[in-house]
């Protein structure tokens, strides 16, 4: 067992890394703790909560949204649920991201525990305190920036991961090689190549995040190279809802890449390596869009700067640099994973 802990505004968060979600769930109270999960986790893991508040939303992409905060508030009214209780979210990223916002904003805020069960949600999306809900047609539009005070992450959740889900997480693992680490890169590429266990990435990816979100909490500054990959993957998640979003991420990082080839930062030796390692790790990096597609979903992005936008490149492998690209470059670039003309 790993114990990470780190400090911030709020006070400091926890993070027990390889112990078992059962031996811990326990501790908590079970007359003030509420769980908040998914249909899928509450079907292989309801058993664990035993008797305790348990509200059930759905999954997706399509239920992270203010419908499914307003019914986690009335289970909170229902329960009577006030600031001496703790807010227990066991499941991948949305669980995450929509059980970490109520918590905040309920009477100004409930005790907060995340418990990821997605390779994801366990190296990125649990971790930052970014939480929120999409709203229209726009993604995390709205949200908070608050701490939880614990962190639980139990790799035996992998078991029962789909394999898909797996690759999600490992696009977001190959992302902080790529921003951060030049050695860890190595390893992660040494791991895909020998179809090793990813499990052996996560303490690793929890540093990288750990200390970028120390750095720089609210992303004002050095977090904003986390978004690698992720302004035009977000705007894929809009365009192909076939995609999820760490295959969306793994196409935007194929054009992070490329453009930082053009700005001759990369080589082109190393752009074709970076693209050949996403595609080795089971990922995608191309899209059946046209590059006028995914223009105009990103012209809606609020990194945008009149014809330009604010971009995450690599200076380097193992570090990252924001860029402000004119749109006519990126739209050069797009060209290299769009298949549609």
């Amino acid at each position: 067992m790993s114990v990470f802990s780190f400090s911030h505004r709020g006070g400091t968060t926890e993070i027990q890394y390889g112990v078992p979600f059962s031996a811990l769930l326990p501790l908590f109270d079970r007359r003030r703790t509420i769980v908040v999960t998914d249909t899928t986790v509450e079907r292989l893991y309801g058993r664990l909560f035993g008797n305790l508040a348990v509200v059930t939303i759905g999954e997706g992409e399509t239920i992270k949204n203010l419908t499914t905060v307003e019914k986690i508030y009335r289970a909170f009214l229902e329960r009577e649920v006030d600031r001496s209780w703790t807010v227990l979210a066991v499941g991948g990223g949305i669980v995450c991201d929509v059980a970490a916002y109520a918590a905040a904003t309920w009477m100004r805020g409930l005790h907060c525990t995340l418990v990821p069960t997605t390779l994801l949600a366990m190296v990125d999306a649990a971790i930052g305190g970014k939480n929120g809900v999409n709203f229209d047609r726009y993604k995390n539009l709205i949200g908070t920036i608050r701490q939880p005070e614990s962190i639980i992450i139990d790799p035996a959740f992998l078991k029962t991961l789909p394999r898909r889900e797996v690759l999600c997480g490992l696009a977001e693992i190959i992302k902080h090689g790529l921003i951060a680490d030049a050695n860890y890169y190595a390893e992660i590429e040494h791991i895909i190549e020998s179809r090793l266990p990813v499990e052996s990435l996560i303490g690793r990816s929890i540093e990288i995040k750990l200390d970028i979100v120390t750095q720089d909490e609210t992303e004002r500054g050095i977090r904003r190279i986390l978004n690698f990959g992720h302004t035009v993957g977000h705007a894929l998640e809009k365009l192909e809802r076939g995609l999820v979003h760490g295959e969306a991420v793994a196409i935007g990082m194929v054009v992070a890449t490329e453009l930082s080839r053009r700005y001759g930062y990369l080589t082109v030796q190393e752009t074709e390596q970076v693209r050949m390692l996403i595609s080795r790790a089971g990922l995608p990096v191309a899209v059946p869009r046209t590059v006028r597609d995914v223009v105009s979903v990103i012209r809606a992005d609020k990194k945008r700067r009149g014809d330009a936008i604010a971009f995450v490149l690599l200076e380097r492998i193992g570090k990252a640099v924001v860029v402000e690209i004119p749109f006519v470059e990126l739209e050069d670039a797009l060209a290299s994973v769009c298949e549609r003309r």
